[in-house]
């Protein structure tokens, strides 16, 4: 006894450290991590202004290529012949060479409106059609129609000219161009100058977003990496299929613009559109394969300038998703430390109190246990008397008989019959209630007898010479075992129809030890008995059941040292067992 009572104090004890520390745990958690919000919340706002002022930069030096790929073709359109029949690819070649542009093509617009590269410095484009290369052909026609390309797509419009953005060329995907196409109505005709990616590309190295990533992350401990997605097509890229089946991938479509993105998780997609549709912030702790992260997802809105990105169908867009990923792991040490430190002065200070906790713990139970017999000696007296009524009336049974034989004499049979079966009912009830041996347990499988026939459950039983002796005053905790199991084989019946609900029950003192034994009706036994159906929650059942009756079997058989299995013979029939050691040290 006294073991249990340390056993309780100790689980109080410990109990007491876990709440308190799950307490502060949450309490700081949630602190720490205001803070980090407020942090990456404050360097978003400078990450963001930064990031429109590189640019709204990068675009006007773009803006300002675009001016010098006009100028080239103004040159070119003076160097060349009016007709094209009469330029070859030579001439081009050293006139892209002496522009300094990567190549020049000239674009014809044929007699069945198609417009295709006609003429080209580089052999992969000549003779390439257009048709399939929207907007680019219906801005060529617009060109050639002398009409002003408007600002509904991405680009840059100046007079008889227009130049897209960069982009993957289509005659060699491993290269990024930016091209330019002029037609002032002198030359049968356009011109189209080009330059790679080399401008660019050096402007974002040295003073672009890129860089000024870089630049934040390695002045910042916590500060992973930080990334510009296009919400629509992210996170994978874009792919033109081409003609030969080839795939082409775009620049203005690719999912990360600027920045990097290493640290990648499954929920990344989900939260970039969330964000972007709501125009919300959203944040995720997650512990991914590199890192414990936190991220923020910043939606931006850039409603002046023109991005330089079009969604999945191609459209320009007018905004994007700042992701900013940081460590997590200052906050998780700070929360272990904390944690800790609570925790071994709550330890402290339980010890301290522990044996007042013991002596009102030990008064408690005293009264229980007292309260406990008391209840135990007033059921088994009434048992007892019960049983006494029963075997008075055995001796009754000359009068019975005599009450029959003067029937007979009088012939009235039908009272004989009707009086002999009421007899026969109660004998039979007698001898099963005598034969059990313990009187609670008796009681008990009278009782569930009654349910049983209420219910249309065929319950039948084997129970003799169950005295629990050997048990002094546990008749409750068996009865409570007993109880379980037939309320747990009721349950299970009562799923079927009235043919299938059979319930048996066995019991017995074998050697020293009670052996109870039930088994019921139940479809997919075998697949039943690999359920963890012990674990205390768990049910198979529907309706308002916890999941608790074979866990409380299961913790009162241990308290005795017994042992519980289930097993099934076939797939209809499940058994639970029982053997309880009647002498315990």
């Amino acid at each position: 006894m006294r073991r249990n009572i340390w056993l309780i104090a100790i689980s109080s004890i410990v109990l007491l450290v876990v709440v308190n520390n799950v307490v502060f745990f949450y309490i700081t958690r949630y602190l720490l991590q205001q803070e980090l919000d407020q942090q990456l919340i404050s360097l978003s706002a400078q990450v963001r202004q930064a990031a429109e002022q590189r640019r709204v930069g990068l675009d006007l030096f773009e803006e300002q290529i675009s001016r010098e790929l006009r100028a080239a073709s103004i040159a070119a359109k003076y160097a060349l012949d009016e007709d094209v029949e009469n330029i070859t690819a030579e001439q081009l070649e050293a006139l892209a060479k002496e522009l300094d542009l990567s190549h020049i093509t000239l674009l014809k617009k044929l007699e069945n409106n198609d417009i295709v590269l006609y003429q080209s410095s580089d052999p992969k484009q000549i003779n390439k059609s257009t048709a399939s290369w929207d907007p680019w052909h219906r801005i060529f026609h617009e060109l050639f129609e002398m009409k002003t390309i408007d600002e509904e797509w991405l680009g840059t419009s100046l007079p008889n000219f227009w130049s897209g953005p960069y982009e993957v060329s289509s005659t060699d995907y491993t290269n990024i161009y930016k091209w330019g196409y002029f037609y002032d109505g002198t030359t049968n005709y356009m011109i189209d100058p080009y330059i790679d990616y080399t401008a660019v590309n050096t402007y974002n190295e040295l003073t672009g977003l890129d860089r000024l990533f870089e630049d934040l992350v390695q002045s910042n401990e916590s500060l992973l990496e930080i990334s510009i997605v296009n919400p629509l097509t992210f996170p994978n890229d874009q792919v033109t299929i081409e003609e030969d089946g080839s795939e082409r991938k775009h620049i203005v479509q690719r999912p990360v613009l600027y920045g990097s993105y290493n640290y990648k998780s499954k929920h990344d997609e989900l939260d970039v559109k969330k964000a972007f549709n709501s125009g919300e912030r959203i944040t995720r702790t997650e512990r991914t394969a590199k890192a414990y992260t936190y991220k923020m997802f910043i939606p931006v809105s850039v409603e002046e300038e023109r991005l330089a990105m079009v969604d999945e169908e191609g459209q320009p867009m007018e905004g994007y998703v700042l992701v900013i990923t940081s460590s997590y792991e200052h906050i998780a040490e700070s929360l272990r430390e904390s944690v800790v430190r609570v925790a071994l002065m709550t330890i402290l200070i339980t010890s301290i109190m522990l044996p007042a906790v013991i002596l009102v713990m030990n008064y408690f139970k005293n009264l229980r246990e007292e309260a406990v017999k008391v209840a135990q000696d007033t059921y088994i007296e009434e048992i007892n008397a019960l049983f006494q009524s029963i075997r008075s009336q055995r001796h009754d049974f000359i009068n019975q008989v005599q009450t029959i034989h003067s029937l007979i004499k009088l012939k009235h049979y039908d009272e004989v019959e009707k009086y002999a079966a009421e007899i026969a009912g109660e004998i039979h009830f007698i001898n099963d209630y005598i034969n059990i041996g313990n009187p609670a347990v008796a009681a008990l499988i009278r009782s569930k007898l009654s349910q049983a026939e209420a219910y249309h459950i065929e319950f039948t039983h084997d129970v003799k010479a169950v005295k629990l002796t050997e048990l002094a005053g546990q008749a409750l905790d068996i009865n409570r075992i007993l109880g379980n199991l037939i309320d747990n084989a009721f349950d299970e019946v009562l799923k079927y129809e009235e043919s299938d609900r059979k319930i048996s029950l066995y019991g017995r003192e074998e050697q020293h030890t009670l052996h109870l034994k039930i088994s019921n009706y139940c479809e997919n036994a075998k697949e039943k008995i690999n359920l963890p159906l012990f674990k205390s929650g768990f049910s198979t059942k529907l309706g308002e059941h916890h999941g608790l009756g074979l866990s409380i079997i299961e913790s009162i058989v241990k308290q005795y040292k017994g042992d519980i299995q289930m097993s099934a013979p076939d797939d209809e029939t499940i058994v639970f067992e029982v053997r309880i050691p009647l002498k315990t040290n």
